[in-house]
C-alpha cells in the first residue's frame, strides 16, 4: 500500500502538469524519505555533506539561497496552501519514488535535528517530479549527481573571509619585495596546480604554530596539529585567531623552503649514485612552494613540512613571541632535526618499502618524537645561556677584584728605613 508523507510549505507553483516547485521548511522536512531513485547514498565523510551541514547549522537563514534544494519523484501529489501531501510507491510495489537528488542534503537535516539545531528559519527549494516511470526517474538522477561539488575554498573565498590573508600578504610582497602565488579558489587563473600553493596549505602552517591550542602539556585531547582539515566558515573568533598568527607565517615558509633545499642537496648528492632513499620523495616530478622563485626538482608530500614547523612552537611563548631570537636558532635546529630524526625517519621508511604521502600528517609518532626533541633542544639552548651568563658574571666580579686590588697596590706607600 502507497505510503503519505507530508512536507510543510510556504507557497509553491506548478512549473507543468507533472511537476511542482515548492519552498519547504526545513525543520519538519521528512527524513526517511525513499533513496531508490538516487543513484549513490550519502555519505557523512563526504566533502557535499560536511558543506551542506555546515551551511545549515551555521547560517540557517540563508540555506534557500545557498543551496540548489532537493529533487523528488512521487506517484500522487496533493498540495494546500500550507503544505504538500506526497503519495511514494515504493519499489516494492513497483514504484521508483523518493528521493532523485539531495540525499546528502536530506541526512544533513536530520543530523542537524538531533543535535538539536534550531532550523525554523531554514528553508529548502524542493521539486517535484509526479508519476515518473523507473528510467525517467534514473534519467534525472544521472544529470542531477554528476556535477562535483564547490570545495569549500572556493565558498569561503566567495564570503569574502580570505581578506584579511589577501591584505596581510599584499603588505609583506611591498615591504619585503617578494611575491607570493596563492590559490584561493578554484581553477583560479595564474595560480599554480601545487597543494603547496592553496591557501588551506597556508592555513596549515600557521597552524602548526599555535603553541595554544596545540599544547601537549596542557591539552591531551589535540596535543599535536595533526591531520588538520581546510575550514569551510571561518568565524569571527578563528580570525582573530589566524591574524595573530600571521606574523609567523614567514618563519613557517622560511623552515619549509629550508627543509625542501636540504632534501633537494641530500638526494643531487646521494650515497649511492642514482638511488633516493628517501621515502615519497619522487625526482621525476617538481615542487613549487608560495613564495621560492623557482621550483624544486622532486615532488613531495604536500604535509611532508608541517611536523618539523610544528616543533618550532616549543620556542613560542603565549603571546606568540619567540623566547629565542629565531634567526639565532633556526637553521641549526633545523639540522639538528634533519641529521638526528626526520632523514632516518624517511630513509627507514623507504627501506621498509613504505610511502609517507598524507599518512605523515597524522603518525603522531614522528609529531610527539619532534616536539620531545624541540623541548630537549630548548632546554639545553637554556642551560647554556644560564652558563654563559654565569660565567660572564663571575668574569665580571673577579675583573672587578683585579682592578681593585690593583688600585689599592697603587695607592700604598713605601716606608724608607
Amino acid at each position: 500500500m502507497p505510503k503519505t508523507w507530508n512536507i510543510k510549505i510556504d507557497n509553491y507553483f506548478q512549473a507543468n502538469p507533472n511537476c511542482i516547485i515548492a519552498t519547504a521548511h526545513v525543520d519538519s522536512f521528512p527524513t526517511d524519505l525513499p533513496l531508490e531513485p538516487n543513484i549513490r547514498e550519502p555519505n557523512r565523510k563526504s566533502a557535499t555533506y560536511r558543506q551542506v551541514f555546515d551551511s545549515l547549522t551555521t547560517q540557517p537563514e540563508k540555506f534557500f539561497s545557498r543551496h540548489s534544494g532537493i529533487v523528488l519523484s512521487a506517484n500522487i501529489v496533493k498540495p494546500s496552501k500550507t503544505s504538500l501531501e506526497l503519495e511514494i510507491l515504493e519499489a516494492s510495489e513497483g514504484g521508483s519514488d523518493g528521493i532523485i537528488n539531495g540525499g546528502h542534503t536530506v541526512l544533513g537535516f536530520e543530523q542537524a535535528k538531533n543535535y538539536n539545531y534550531n532550523l525554523s528559519q531554514a528553508r529548502v527549494k524542493v521539486t517535484i517530479h509526479i508519476g515518473l516511470s523507473e528510467d525517467e526517474a534514473k534519467d534525472i538522477a544521472l544529470a542531477s549527481n554528476t556535477t562535483t561539488p564547490v570545495d569549500s575554498r572556493s565558498k569561503v573565498n566567495a564570503r569574502g573571509d580570505y581578506k584579511f590573508i589577501k591584505q596581510y600578504l599584499a603588505d609583506l610582497e611591498q615591504k619585503e619585495d617578494r611575491k607570493f602565488r596563492i590559490a584561493y579558489y578554484q581553477n583560479q587563473t595564474g595560480a599554480p596546480r601545487n597543494a603547496q600553493c592553496n591557501v588551506n596549505h597556508l592555513l596549515k602552517l600557521i597552524n602548526c604554530l599555535d603553541r595554544n591550542r596545540y599544547n601537549p602539556d596542557g591539552n591531551k585531547r589535540t596535543k599535536h596539529p595533526a591531520g588538520m582539515s581546510p575550514p569551510s566558515n571561518i568565524t569571527d573568533t578563528e580570525r582573530e585567531r589566524l591574524t595573530a598568527l600571521l606574523p609567523l607565517l614567514t618563519h613557517a615558509l622560511w623552515i619549509e623552503q629550508r627543509l625542501y633545499e636540504i632534501v633537494q642537496d641530500h638526494i643531487s648528492n646521494p650515497r649511492r649514485k642514482g638511488v633516493n632513499d628517501l621515502a615519497s620523495i619522487d625526482i621525476r616530478k617538481t615542487t613549487l612552494l608560495p613564495d621560492s622563485k623557482y621550483s624544486f626538482g622532486f615532488g613531495a608530500p604536500t604535509d611532508l613540512a608541517l611536523p618539523i614547523i610544528a616543533s618550532y612552537r616549543v620556542f613560542l611563548d603565549q603571546d606568540y613571541n619567540w623566547i629565542i631570537p629565531f634567526d639565532e636558532f633556526a637553521e641549526d635546529f633545523l639540522q639538528h632535526l634533519w641529521t638526528n630524526y626526520f632523514r632516518k625517519y624517511l630513509v627507514s621508511e623507504k627501506t621498509a618499502g613504505n610511502t609517507v604521502g598524507t599518512k605523515i600528517s597524522r603518525n603522531q609518532e614522528i609529531w610527539e618524537s619532534l616536539y620531545i626533541s624541540a623541548q630537549s633542544y630548548l632546554n639545553q639552548h637554556l642551560m647554556q645561556m644560564v652558563n654563559s651568563s654565569k660565567e660572564e658574571e663571575e668574569s665580571k666580579v673577579t675583573e672587578g677584584a683585579n682592578k681593585r686590588g690593583k688600585r689599592k697596590n697603587d695607592g700604598a706607600t713605601t716606608v724608607l728605613k
